[in-house]
């Protein structure tokens, strides 16, 4: 296994992980806002769950996002 090559492919799959989640996420609150579903001063709980096939791994990680 070479060790930076096994390093930057992790970061590079949670760098488009987040920064997609985020415009994801910013789009959905946008969009409920405009519709009337949200009021914007909520806190929203969030839940990320990272699975790697072939391990295993099944991690779940917990937040809220506060909109005000």
């Amino acid at each position: 296994m070479n060790d930076d090559t096994f390093h930057h492919s992790i970061r590079k799959l949670l760098k488009n992980v987040g920064v997609n989640s985020q415009q994801e996420i910013e789009r959905a609150v946008r969009q409920a806002l405009a519709d009337g579903r949200l009021r914007g001063d909520e806190t929203l709980p969030a839940t990320v769950k990272v699975e790697v096939a072939g391990l295993e791994l099944d991690l779940e990680f917990t937040g809220d996002i506060t909109l005000e």
